[in-house]
């Protein structure tokens, strides 16, 4: 009885002649052509959004906006220019677009359905493409020559010679001539893949979580959403393996589809059977075929998990020109082929009857791409460049980051320009001179340290979110691993090297332990990481952003304590940071009402309430944000001379302040150690710091030098970050007084005259010594806006200005202009009356 045979559901020489057709025939704009080339690159999308993030609606609108202004171009031949430059050995990856291939579909309209078997049958495609590749495949426009590579020269040969046995073979009639060609794998230089198609409101395509991939999928087009967290080592793969015989000379080809193969030993030629010859086969790398082979492990992201469930992993495939495009740490979408793979080795013995399942990958599109590869939308661009002739771009930007969080202004400001970041300079002998900010946040309990980090984490394009306890200093630097693929000894990145040109969030700061803290000092000053493991020594490159957030040694600051021991971090790890701010949880009537008022409006109306950013109460999205810190990080600022040496200035006023604090606490027997000048010494630490905010001011306005307003608000920054530190007066002061406005506008102007800021934009070293020997003097316009920036009126400030000048404390000259502040040295006031 004759077994039952069944019909094949399509005809695949008809589908054949479909693909030549499309191939030979499909018209597309050059514009397209671009888009495609640049990947269709797409910032986020649904699942890896969260509550800050509503970016799907705006990829899909500009998709359909680029698509609209292709089809206004004149068309042109995409594949047919493509197999062109494929002849010419320009390109070698063949990437068939499935919407192309839908679209081609409809206009011709014959019902082979085409996509969809695609799509269901891929492995299967992808052979029968090839074919249609290889037969409309045009003559290069360039012949060989001695200069091109030998790969080149095999070839063509290898041509040539096929084309001659087709020849004979159709003059004899003889079929099995055919059987003499070389492999069509050895023919093809060139990888096929398809590109799925992008989701619209008639074929919604959603990306699948690892999780969701079922059986159904085995030998579909998918697509799966997750990070990477293990890319091997780039290994050639062995396609078709190619012997010689030692005795009749003949050339042998074995092609290899399987992950393992057994070698030839005997050769199988006709002559060597014709004389019993049995002539011995020796493997020829030459005229052999590999691939460039990448494993790649990818997991289910945070949102994907469900409660109480592990994340799920995938191995990913990756062949030819799809290697070396993903980085551990990288958010990606990966479209492929969902295939079955058996058990190998020992691992089969243990496995039985079980079976793997890996993704043969086919198209690999990336979120959060680095700052320098986002294509920025001009429209994203024209909407932030509306609110720069207003001059407060600046606050508007600094507000829209977290805006769910109530206040913390100065702190957001500061975590702008981390994101910004200043510009890393290489010097001719090598040494790197780092760009990238530090910021330490320390403060009470519930602050929303943890959710300024969380959501910093989800707007830089690498930013990697790790909590002080679960990590150590192996998981924060590199962990020296066995590689399951080849079983050697190889380094895995941890936290900081994935973070790598981003920014690394670590939580409860203080908890880590100090043998893991003290793995963080190299990256935060030299970003790199040094190893001697194992065997391996190396280096590692970490240049990254550091923010920490913490909270004082006894969970709250105790105002009894000095702030070094309530922070308890190391001189050296506190110096590495350029800005650290103390959130002090202060309760006050006013604040705290407005901080009730903002929470329960959030939780009302799942949103934030306005923020006074101007009348339209204009909030950026996180990837404005993003779109704009972008632009801003291809501005190089410079220092010039006038500058640098205002600079130079304050720093050295700086130093003198802290002199002058040290010598008083010395006088009074260590009666201030709770002084604000013992939180933070001044370092030169401390000037680069400020050089780096300086530079990140002067990159936010679009700007190649850097003014005296960036050294100004750089300044005011790093002082900000310690004047939290004056509400423990009031939170400790059960026995002092409380100061009318005059006395704390008195300390304020102070405190800048100490410090060396608001000087005028003319003050020269003549001048400085006169101030040795007279007083400080400032701009009176700058001491005024200070003032009024910290909340007081113009009348309070017009009041204390009369006021102290009557008590000859400070006087006015310059027609008005400048400020003398002569009473240098003396301690702050209690009270007016004490005056």
């Amino acid at each position: 009885m004759a077994l039952l045979q069944m019909k094949a559901p399509v005809d695949y020489q008809v589908q054949l002649t479909a693909f030549e057709n499309f191939l030979s025939d499909f018209k597309t704009s050059p514009q397209e052509t671009i888009t495609h080339a640049l990947g269709n690159i797409n910032i986020d999308e649904d699942d890896l959004s969260d509550e800050y993030d509503f970016m799907d609606e705006d990829d899909n609108a500009q998709q359909e906006r680029r698509r609209q202004r292709a089809q206004k171009q004149p068309p042109r031949h995409k594949y047919r220019d493509m197999l062109q430059q494929l002849a010419d050995r320009k390109i070698s990856e063949v990437v068939i677009d499935l919407d192309d291939l839908s679209s081609y579909e409809t206009e011709l309209n014959e019902g082979l359905k085409l996509v969809e078997w695609v799509e269901q049958n891929t492995k299967h495609y992808v052979e029968i493409l090839s074919r249609a590749v290889d037969k409309l495949m045009p003559a290069p426009s360039e012949n060989i020559t001695f200069k091109d590579d030998v790969l080149d020269v095999l070839m063509a040969n290898r041509v040539q010679r096929n084309q001659m046995l087709e020849g004979i073979a159709d003059r004899e009639s003889d079929p099995t001539i055919l059987n003499d060609q070389y492999p069509s794998q050895l023919t093809r230089r060139y990888t096929l893949v398809f590109k799925p198609r992008i989701s619209t409101p008639e074929n919604p395509v959603k990306a699948l979580s690892v999780r969701q991939v079922r059986g159904d999928h085995l030998g579909h087009l998918i697509t799966i959403r997750g990070i990477a967290t293990r890319v091997s080592d780039v290994k050639p793969i062995v396609q078709v393996s190619a012997y010689t015989c030692d005795r009749c000379g003949c050339e042998i080809f074995q092609p290899v589809t399987d992950k393992q193969y057994g070698p030839l030993t005997i050769c199988p030629s006709k002559d060597c059977q014709e004389n019993q010859a049995k002539g011995q086969l020796y493997p020829s790398s030459r005229a052999s075929k590999f691939l460039p082979f990448q494993e790649v492990k990818i997991q289910e992201l945070a949102e994907q998990v469900p409660i109480g469930q592990i994340p799920r992993t995938l191995t990913v495939l990756c062949y030819g020109s799809l290697v070396r495009q993903v980085s551990p740490g990288d958010v990606v979408d990966v479209a492929g082929i969902f295939l079955p793979t058996p058990y190998t080795g020992f691992q089969a013995m243990r496995a039985g009857l079980l079976t793997d399942t890996y993704l043969e990958a086919h198209h690999i599109t990336q979120h959060k791409k680095a700052y320098e590869d986002m294509e920025i939308d001009p429209m994203i661009m024209r909407r932030v460049h509306k609110y720069t002739q207003s001059g407060n771009l600046y606050e508007y930007l600094a507000k829209s980051i977290a805006p769910e969080i109530y206040g913390h202004l100065d702190v957001k400001k500061a975590l702008l320009l981390l994101l910004v970041g200043g510009v890393t300079k290489e010097v001719g002998d090598g040494m790197r001179i780092r760009g990238d900010i530090n910021i330490c946040l320390m403060g009470d309990p519930g602050v929303a340290k943890s959710q300024l980090l969380k959501y910093i984490s989800k707007v830089a394009p690498r930013g990697v979110y790790t909590s002080g306890r679960g990590s150590s200093g192996v998981g924060l630097t590199a962990a020296v691993m066995r590689d399951p693929v080849t079983d050697e000894m190889v380094l895995e990145g941890g936290a900081l090297v994935l973070a790598d040109n981003g920014i690394c969030c670590i939580d409860e700061f203080d908890k880590m332990d100090d043998n893991d803290r003290t793995a963080i000092h190299e990256v935060m000053e030299q970003q790199t990481i040094s190893i001697s493991k194992a065997g391996i020594s190396t280096t590692l490159n970490a240049r990254t952003s550091i923010l920490a957030a913490a909270n004082p040694l006894y969970g709250r600051y105790n105002t009894r304590l000095s702030p070094v021991e309530n922070i308890n971090l190391p001189a050296a790890l506190l110096s590495r940071f350029d800005v650290m701010f103390l959130l002090l949880d202060t309760p006050t009537r006013e604040t705290d009402a407005q901080l009730a008022k903002h929470v329960a409006h959030v939780h009302m109306h799942s949103r934030h309430p306005d923020l006074g950013t101007g009348p339209d109460g204009v909030v950026f999205t996180p990837q404005e944000v993003r779109a704009y810190v972008a632009q801003a990080r291809t501005f190089r600022p410079v220092v010039p001379q006038s500058v640098s040496e205002y600079m130079v200035k304050t720093y050295v006023r700086l130093r003198g302040s802290q002199r002058r604090a040290e010598r008083r606490a010395a006088a009074g027997g260590g009666r201030d150690t709770a002084n604000n000048n013992n939180f933070g010494h001044t370092t030169p630490r401390t000037l680069l710091g400020v050089v780096r905010l300086a530079q990140a001011l002067a990159r936010l306005g679009f700007r190649n030098e850097v003014t005296q307003d960036d050294v100004d608000e750089a300044l005011r920054l790093v002082e900000a970050s310690k004047e939290s530190l004056a509400a423990t007066d009031e939170r400790a002061g059960a026995g002092r007084r409380a100061l009318n406005a005059s006395s704390r506008i008195y300390n304020l102007v102070k405190g800048l005259a100490d410090s060396g800021a608001c000087r005028p934009d003319d003050a020269d070293d003549e001048e400085d010594e006169e101030e040795e020997n007279y007083g400080a003097e400032m701009s009176l316009r700058k001491v005024k806006e200070r003032v009024i920036a910290k909340g007081f009126t113009e009348n309070q400030w017009l009041a204390a200005l009369e006021e102290y000048t009557e008590l000859d404390v400070w006087q006015t000259a310059g027609n008005g202009t400048r400020l003398v502040f002569i009473t240098a040295g003396n301690g702050e006031r209690e009270g007016s009356q004490e005056l």
